[in-house]
């Protein structure tokens, strides 16, 4: 699909309808909370419509779900394409609101797709890391969502959760004991933190923003939500003597 086609098409269409998404949202929130204690702040932050970006760390398979669970708004997300030839998955990811993206090369169909759904009035959210953490610690960010957020300008809400790294079925990046030993979240369960609302500066010190500085400003924002421990590399670090 073209970039003309998408701003033209409803990017709605096909997926669950308002009243689907409260019910639904309602039950597994429930759930959710006695399953894995989950403790939401800061949804006052959450813009209740327009078009918005939702930027957090990444820790497990489950945190798209809690994170949509937690947002009190339709939540539209990329995920990798190969779950889009799951027979019954597949459909369930489109009435989700979720599209495709090809990982590990440039997909400028899906980032133009992001662009389109923000554009929309339809929340986005995005893990720019592209991947689950295995130290749970933010390792690197890849610079898409930078470029969704220049390129879409709308309101970005940061978004930290810890605790899934503890739960089970996380495929390959399951944390193993022979590793470093889990990190502190400071409480028990999953929690998850909504931080306030910002945009993109146009520049920085008098250049213009690139897509890789603009991933570092919101991911920045990210961390200043999460235990120290799971900082990385926008954490404290130690100089050489």
């Amino acid at each position: 699909m073209s970039e003309g086609a998408q701003r033209t098409t409803d990017l709605r269409a096909g997926t669950m309808r308002p009243v689907t998404h409260r019910l639904l949202r309602a039950f597994l929130l429930g759930l959710a909370k006695v399953l894995v204690r989950l403790r939401i702040e800061g949804m006052d932050h959450i813009p209740r419509s327009g078009g918005m970006m939702i930027v957090g760390n990444h820790l497990h398979n489950a945190d798209p779900v809690l994170i949509s669970i937690a947002v009190p708004r339709s939540l539209h997300y990329m995920a990798k394409r190969e779950l889009f030839d799951v027979p019954v998955i597949g459909r369930i990811l489109r009435w989700a609101g979720e599209f495709p993206i090809n990982r590990g090369h440039a997909d400028r169909a899906a980032i133009r797709r992001a662009v389109a759904t923000v554009q929309q009035g339809i929340a986005l959210g995005m893990f720019p890391e592209g991947t689950r953490s295995r130290s749970m610690k933010i390792e690197r960010v890849l610079p898409g969502a930078g470029l969704v957020a220049l390129q879409g300008k709308v309101p970005i809400v940061p978004v930290a959760i810890t605790g899934t790294e503890r739960l089970p079925l996380n495929g390959t990046k399951q944390h193993r004991k022979a590793d470093a030993p889990f990190p502190d979240p400071g409480h028990k369960g999953v929690r998850v933190i909504f931080g306030a609302p910002f945009e993109i500066p146009a520049t920085v010190d008098g250049k213009r923003m690139s897509p890789d500085a603009a991933t570092d400003y919101m991911m920045q924002r990210v961390a200043d939500l999460l235990p120290e421990a799971y900082r990385g590399i926008y954490g404290p670090h130690d100089l050489a003597p």
